[in-house]
């Protein structure tokens, strides 16, 4: 089989693996959560709320991040692919290095790391979009970038009807008119919902700068996958 055949036929894969449930133990690990948060000062989710939509907005506006990306056009997939395999490389290596920094420094340089990683994410996704061909600086394009990364940063339930969204985009993406009516709110709490976790382990002193490197490190990794074939998904209009 030639690459592009490969692509769709993993591309398939992961379409249906989308829709599927978690496993037991990502159940359980959804269950921990939930009794860490409820041991957590409300002022302290308020704080990390906060800065997390904050820092949305703020890079999903900008236009500093933006006015450096340029759509690479007539280019083969293989060509592409290798180029974005490089930056998933480069950008894990980025992630896990912050994490392992925020991590060490205890309880508010780990709150800190919130809006640095989340920064780091929305600047790949604006890579991958650009090296597939797509220009960032056109609002639909955002939009984009940010239903895959809810696809990628959410639980089984938000999965999915991202998942749909991302699958029906001509329709779905016909709905906005300006970014500005995004659903900021519900997109901050469904990515602050899936990552407690492992940055509320990553406060703990000690014990962070690990969990801070393997977290980060693996939140890349998993962008990487499901951006790769959002954008395979769409160039390929698959089934």
């Amino acid at each position: 089989m030639d690459y592009e055949q490969i692509a769709y036929e993993e591309c398939i894969v992961w379409q249906k693996k989308m829709m599927k449930s978690s496993s037991v133990f990502g159940r359980a690990a959804v269950s921990i959560q939930k009794k860490v948060n409820e041991k957590i000062p409300q002022k302290v989710h308020d704080m990390i709320t906060k800065s997390i939509k904050g820092m949305i907005k703020t890079v999903m506006l900008g236009s500093e991040i933006t006015a450096k990306q340029t759509p690479i056009k007539e280019v083969s997939l293989v060509k592409r692919e290798e180029m974005l395999k490089q930056k998933i490389t480069t950008y894990k290596r980025l992630a896990a290095i912050e994490g392992a920094g925020t991590g060490a420094g205890g309880l508010w340089w780990g709150l800190a790391d919130f809006p640095m990683l989340l920064s780091l994410k929305i600047k790949f996704l604006y890579d991958v979009a650009s090296i597939y061909g797509y220009d960032v600086n056109d609002y639909r394009e955002r939009l984009y970038v940010l239903q895959v990364f809810q696809v990628a940063f959410s639980s089984d339930k938000k999965r999915k009807e991202a998942f749909i969204k991302l699958k029906n985009w001509p329709e779905t993406v016909s709905r906005y008119s300006s970014i500005e009516e995004f659903d900021w709110q519900q997109f901050q709490q469904d990515y602050r919902d899936y990552i407690d976790l492992v940055k509320l382990l990553q406060i703990i002193p000690g014990f962070g700068a690990i969990v801070g490197a393997v977290g980060n490190y693996r939140f890349l990794n998993d962008l990487g996958k499901t951006a790769m074939n959002a954008y395979r998904m769409r160039m390929f209009h698959a089934d």
